[in-house]
């Protein structure tokens, strides 16, 4: 704006310019300031129009305020007064009503105390009458605290036959009911009169006695239990043979839950919800005693801690020996192949540690530890409030009663890690021998004219035996439903069968069966190349059993409910990761071992074979051809016949080499190597195309498009048809050389999405390459 500019000063003006200008100024800023003036004049006539309608309106509201102030003395005011009275009144009826209920009711209360008072007295007399003095007692259990210990109670209540105070003589009563009724339940209990020791077992809450009650009927039932469970362990006598044990603890396990099942009710309905925990937690004191008792003479009887000792002392030395390079000779000197009978040198070590008596040992540990898991189970639903939402938030929790008793200490010292110790041994126990006694497919070659003497698929006998195994222990591991078996046992077969498993059948690969030619530029032996495809299989194979394995496993506990299996916290969810990590943790190591081993067949076996393939293929084949050749050809070659010469000299060498390996291969080894073998073939093709530069005439490139086309139809026959992609290249550069040269330009002025939107094909090749393949093509035309 122009204020923000100097503004020439008259007083300081040096010439008559300087004046004239600061009175051009002066004269600019009074105009200006005499045109706003104007303007608020102008806007005046308004401004006065609106303060007299305002002081109009203060007027009219002055005249209301007055007439408020009229409606408030002569009207509201006394309204008040008389509702403030009315009010007051009110309330201090009120408060004389609350007096006289007050009053009315301890008048009752104390009347109802002295009745009661009364009524225990005449019934402890001579009638005896147990129940009406219990519900005497239970009556006056109601009455208010302090009115039972109030001055006006102990006035009123006391007569001359009780004349005690109320507080005084109903707690003498109930301490002589409450030994009379322990006297009566004892006795009851002893006799085995079942409706005596109900009918006193009600008694105890109406006396205030709850504890008392629940401590006596747990002693009762706890009598039973011991009785029942040291009938269970006589019966046999001395013969304690197969599963006895297991089945001593589960009896003992069922005889406690049909207890708490059948007794519950009872208990529940006169002592109110949650009591039947405290009769619980008794009957769990003697479970401790007799299950300890039981698992006691289980370990002693069967010798657990010295097959323990002997199971950590194996030393395992085939398998150890196995993997020293130094053992190569005498592992091939061990072999027996077609006997199934150990080799001589091995019988002290089977001797060592009877594999049967530690399979018995699992399996009877197995059923005790799935037998106490149904029992946590069933009491910590039996323990559990309905108010408590910890089932709905994070499955059942193991009750204290349960995790810190001594027979859960004895289950983790006796059952749980020798379990997990002697299944570990026992797993890996079997791998050895698995391998010990492993014995080829029979009848197995790579003519192809001759049938197999064996049934797909081509494995070695360990993998059966091996599976079968992993099988039985994922299936024993699982049924215990304890999470630090699972914790323990699965990794460890994991660590087996990527360890000692997959170690087993790597070596074999480097040691014994690599196919390697003995001389330089001959082909691998066929025996070496044979059980080279055995282990293949053997690695795809047991990964497939092991996926199936975890697989059912997972179906299994879906359909029983793997949380009702592994109900507390989130012990399921954790089993099932275990799972996972077994299955993806074997199958990572294998399928690198499988293609590795895949590499090495192509490299040593395959592509040797496809080398004189491709050579007799395009035996004397001539793409220079001219139309004047062709024709000659045709009339000395008869003509068509000679047209698909290529394809079949292909497609019957190719057969030869190929179709032997498939017959062994397993599908899915067979797939990935036909992928390998392709693609090599693919790259040969190609740069066979590209030696033909400049010497291939346009007659030519129509023979080889249709050589080409054949050979990728022959190749991939019986294969994925996705493997025809892996020829993309060599099939576009038999396009490109086949080109008319209309349809070349046109090709060559597009780019990017607009040459596969107008040629109809997604090019592996870049112009450069197109141009380089359209060159190969001598005497081609010039645009």
């Amino acid at each position: 704006m122009e204020s923000n500019v100097s503004q020439p000063d008259v007083y300081s003006a040096s010439s008559v310019q300087e004046i004239k200008a600061s009175l051009n100024d002066l004269g600019k800023r009074d105009a200006v300031i005499t045109a706003r003036l104007n303007e608020l004049l102008s806007t005046q006539r308004d401004l006065h129009t609106t303060l007299s309608r305002l002081d109009l309106a203060r007027a009219h509201l002055g005249s209301h305020v007055l007439a408020a102030r009229s409606l408030h003395n002569t009207t509201l005011r006394p309204a008040a007064s008389t509702a403030h009275r009315i009010s007051s009144a009110v309330k201090k009826l009120d408060t004389e009503q609350a007096n006289v209920r007050s009053t009315l009711d301890v008048v009752e209360q104390v009347a109802e105390l002295k009745a009661c008072v009364l009524g225990v007295h005449g019934s402890m007399g001579a009638p005896q009458d147990w129940e009406t003095a219990a519900n005497y007692l239970y009556r006056a259990g109601k009455v208010d605290k302090a009115v039972l210990e109030g001055d006006f109670a102990e006035q009123i209540v006391p007569t001359a036959e009780v004349p005690d105070p109320p507080r005084q003589t109903l707690e003498a009563a109930a301490e002589s009911l409450c030994g009379l009724f322990l006297r009566e339940f004892e006795k009851a209990a002893r006799e085995g009169d079942g409706s005596g020791v109900t009918r006193f077992f009600k008694l105890f809450p109406l006396i205030g006695r709850k504890d008392v009650g629940l401590d006596a009927y747990g002693r009762y039932v706890c009598s039973g239990v011991a009785a029942r469970a040291r009938s269970n362990l006589n019966t046999a006598g001395g013969k304690r043979e197969g599963v006895f044990y297991a089945t001593t603890l589960t009896k003992l396990f069922e005889h406690i839950a049909q207890i708490v099942d059948g007794h519950e009710p009872l208990v529940e309905r006169h002592y109110g919800q949650g009591s039947m925990v405290k009769v619980i937690e008794r009957i769990q004191v003697e479970a401790d005693v007799q299950g300890g008792i039981i698992l006691d003479t289980w370990a002693e009887e069967r010798r657990v801690s010295r097959k323990l000792t002997d199971v950590k002392s194996y030393p395992f030395n085939f398998l150890v020996q196995s993997f020293l390079p130094s053992q190569k000779s005498n592992l091939s000197s061990t072999s027996r192949s077609g006997s199934p009978a150990p080799a001589s040198g091995r019988t002290s070590e089977d001797e060592g540690v009877d594999m049967k008596e530690i399979d018995a040992l699992l399996n009877e540990s197995g059923i005790m530890l799935s037998r106490w898991s149904f029992y946590t189970r069933f009491i910590a639903s039996k323990s559990t409030l309905p108010s408590d939402d910890s089932e709905i938030t994070a499955g059942l929790a193991v009750p204290t009663f349960i995790a810190t008793s001594t027979l859960q200490r004895k289950i983790s010292d006796l059952l749980i890690d020798p379990f997990n110790t002697m299944s570990t041994f026992f797993f890996r126990r079997s791998v050895e021998k698995a391998f010990q006694l492993d014995e080829p497919p029979p009848g197995l070659h790579l003519n192809p004219s001759r049938p197999l003497g064996a049934n797909s698929p081509f494995i070695t006998s360990a993998v059966d035996d091996v599976m079968y195994i992993v099988n039985q222990v994922l299936q024993r591991t699982l049924s215990t439903s304890q999470r630090s078996i699972v914790a323990s046992v699965l990794p460890s077969v994991g660590r087996v069968l990527g360890g000692d498993f997959f170690g087993m059948v790597q070596r074999k690969m480097r040691d014994e069966s690599y196919p390697k030619a003995a001389i330089a530029g001959a082909l691998p032996p066929e025996s070496l190349i044979v059980q080279f495809l055995v282990l293949i299989n053997n690695l795809d194979v047991a990964t497939e059993y092991v996926k199936r394995i975890v697989s059912q496993q997972q179906a299994l506990d879906t359909q029983d409910g793997m949380s009702d299996r592994f109900p507390f916290g989130h012990e399921a969810a954790f089993v099932e990761r275990t799972l996972r990590n077994l299955d993806q943790g074997f199958e990572a190591k294998t399928s690198e071992l499988v293609n590795e081993a895949l590499e090495v067949m192509v490299k040593q076996v395959m592509r040797p074979r496809l080398r004189p393939v491709l050579g007799e293929t395009f035996q004397d084949v001539d793409y220079s051809v001219t139309p004047e050749d062709d024709d000659r050809e045709g009339e000395d070659d008869g003509g068509a016949a000679n047209e698909d010469l290529v394809v079949q000299r292909f497609e019957r060498g190719w057969q030869a080499f190929t179709l032997p390996v498939k017959r062994i291969l397993t599908p899915t080894s067979w797939d990935k190597l036909l992928t390998l073998v392709v693609t090599h073939l693919a790259r040969v093709l190609e740069k066979r195309i590209w030696s033909l530069y400049g010497r291939l005439t346009p007659l030519g490139a129509v023979r080889l498009e249709r050589d080409i086309s054949g050979i990728v139809s022959a190749a991939c026959r019986g294969g994925r048809y996705d493997l025809r992609e892996v020829f993309g290249r060599c099939v576009q550069m038999c396009l490109v050389v086949n080109m008319e040269e209309d349809e070349w330009e046109e090709i060559e002025k597009l780019k990017g999405q607009e040459l596969e939107r107008v040629s109809g094909v997604q090019w592996k090749l870049d112009a450069e390459e197109r141009k380089r393949v359209r060159g190969i093509v001598k005497d081609t035309p010039s645009t």
